[in-house]
């Protein structure tokens, strides 16, 4: 995998940045796309990227305790208030898409972040 940071996948991906934006310059390691916060519990490594359709403030909880470089709401989903005050707290990019979980990941995929 060539090295894509937070940055580089936000402007190849279009996405809207809603917190977090001191860590964009954080390298992906991977990505996870999932809606079920246990298996990113379990599964998320520290620097993925996750795509989710979630939106309420455990997301940035689960995304702080796995180390995640960042979180992607997809399809249009924005994330509730609370969300983006823990991720600005946390200093964890936040980010918004219009595209689906499927199209965001497979554009990943196609950046070099496996």
């Amino acid at each position: 995998m060539s090295e894509v940071t937070v940055a580089q996948a936000v402007e190849a991906l279009g996405l809207t940045v809603l917190a977090g934006e001191e860590r964009l310059d954080t390298v992906l390691t991977g990505a996870q796309v999932s809606d079920l916060l246990s298996h990113v519990m379990a599964h998320g490594k520290a620097g993925h990227l996750w795509i989710t359709n979630q939106t309420h403030a455990n997301i940035v909880a689960v995304a702080a305790l796995a180390g995640l470089a960042a979180i992607v709401v997809a399809a249009g989903f924005e994330p509730e208030a609370e969300a983006v005050i823990r991720a600005e707290e946390e200093e964890m990019p936040l980010c918004t898409s219009l595209e689906t979980a499927y199209t965001l990941a497979g554009r990943l995929y196609q950046l070099g972040v496996r």
